[in-house]
């Protein structure tokens, strides 16, 4: 990385936003997409603020509220302190509204009701439709281009992940791939490969000569805890397998593929017994040497490399019997402004929003975390060198596809696909009904709170 990457700020480009073309990181063939399509009226929600951005001060104080995903306090406070060096008119402070996504979801959700609201909030993959659809957002396009942000350097999936009736709604931030991590040693030991596995059903004959090879291990592989809900990894075993859990505004959870990755799940614990369930942390069970293997985050990649004293391999996301390709989700969080502030504590949140994506900054965010850097002239060369492991992350969004809409786009999806999922890894339930249940549940969270405001 050339320079100091919190304190450069060139200038900003203006541009049209146009698709991604040229080299780098912003040729991928990304296939994460725009948010979900509708027919007929548009959502009952706005599509912009109005107002003559040339006309507005900005505020001279705004909160930026955050829950320092990949452990980011410090980097947080870096740029923020480097944004202060470049200009006067605004102070930012940051404040930590929670310990997960969730956590920072509800406190903004309770802070609409008369609370003190954020100026710029962290919004992750599955709440930000739901800010949409109450209509407690901004749209950024005029705004962006008002300040005139070049949004086609951002990795085009990446930033259209937050698009929906051609506007947008934030922008990327603290984004990622799951990747699969393995030890070497233990692998080494094991006499297998010096990758992943190309497949999980491959992965299950390799399982039973880790946990042979490496009897200090607890486990072959370890899944998320309970409480940190799986249904976004679930979807990497599901699409191998040719399902979803919906198409569409379609449930399909309850499918034939979807019974038959959760009964390979189960089966993996109870039956075969190569793998277990996370009592916590699975990442830290990883780096304690309690597993051999585990899917997480690459927000995750900076503390497990740091915390475990063996070499970490990273690879792409096993495929399955019907599909070992686009079979990875996107996730993470972006960056928003909510509507009921005033216009210039709206304008003085996005100049900051403009400022923590400028290249340089993003890759100095990416180098402190783990996340990916999510502007293509982003210069993560230094990075690589030194974390090859990083560049797996970026390697694989070209095999990325969009979300199923049942965990992004309905209200509480990703916790009840979550629950589901656990009832069957830690209860032993059984599958059909579980599946039956929650396509019951996810159906009525559509009827009720989605498909009226679609209308």
């Amino acid at each position: 990385m050339k320079g100091n990457p919190l304190t450069m700020v060139p200038p900003l480009d203006r541009r049209r936003f146009l698709a991604i073309t040229g080299g780098g990181i912003g040729a991928l063939a990304l296939s994460a997409c725009a948010g979900p399509i509708t027919s007929g009226a548009a959502p009952s929600p706005t599509t912009s603020t109005g107002t003559d951005w040339s006309k507005v001060t900005p505020a001279p104080e705004i909160t930026f509220w955050s829950n320092h995903p990949g452990k980011s306090q410090d980097v947080e406070t870096a740029l923020i302190n480097a944004y202060h060096k470049t200009q006067t008119e605004t102070k930012v402070t940051l404040v930590t509204a929670g310990a997960s996504y969730e956590e920072v979801a509800q406190k903004f959700q309770t802070a609409q009701q008369g609370g003190q609201l954020p100026h710029v909030v962290v919004f992750s993959d599955v709440w930000w439709f739901r800010y949409f659809l109450n209509d407690s957002i901004i749209s950024l396009n005029d705004l962006l281009s008002h300040l005139k942000v070049d949004t086609a350097d951002y990795v085009e999936g990446l930033y259209k992940d937050y698009e929906f009736n051609t506007k947008q709604w934030a922008v990327p931030y603290a984004r990622s791939t799951p990747l699969f991590y393995y030890n070497k040693a233990m692998w080494a030991a094991a006499g297998l490969e010096d990758r992943a596995p190309k497949t999980w059903q491959e992965f299950a004959t390799w399982a039973p000569k880790l946990k042979a090879a490496n009897p200090s291990a607890q486990v072959a592989h370890m899944y998320s805890a309970a409480s940190d809900y799986d249904s976004w990894t679930l979807q990497n075993k599901i699409w191998g397998e040719g399902g979803a859990l919906s198409k569409d505004w379609t449930i399909t959870c309850d499918a034939e593929p979807v019974v038959k990755v959760l009964q390979f799940t189960q089966d993996s614990v109870y039956k075969h017994k190569w793998a277990g369930v996370s009592a916590k942390d699975a990442s830290a069970d990883f780096a304690a040497g309690a597993a051999a293997s585990f899917v997480g985050s690459t927000g995750s990649l900076v503390g497990v490399l740091k915390a475990a004293k063996f070499d970490v391999g990273v690879g792409f996301l096993p495929g399955g019997s019907q599909a070992t390709d686009m079979v990875c989700p996107t996730g993470g969080a972006g960056l928003g402004i909510p509507k009921a502030i005033t216009p210039e504590q709206q304008l003085a949140a996005a100049k900051f929003l403009a400022f923590l994506g400028l290249p340089e900054n993003t890759a100095a965010f990416a180098a402190a975390t783990g996340y990916m850097p999510v502007r293509k002239s982003s210069d993560m060369s230094a990075v690589y060198a030194k974390t090859p492991q990083a560049k797996i992350a970026v390697d694989q969004l070209s095999h990325t596809r969009s979300q199923d809409y049942a965990r992004v786009f309905l209200p509480g999806g990703d916790r009840e696909i979550g629950i589901a999922s656990s009832d069957i890894l830690t209860q032993q339930a059984k599958i059909t009904d579980r599946l039956a249940k929650l396509k019951s549940t996810l159906t009525d969270i559509y009827t009720t709170d989605v498909k009226p405001k679609l209308r």
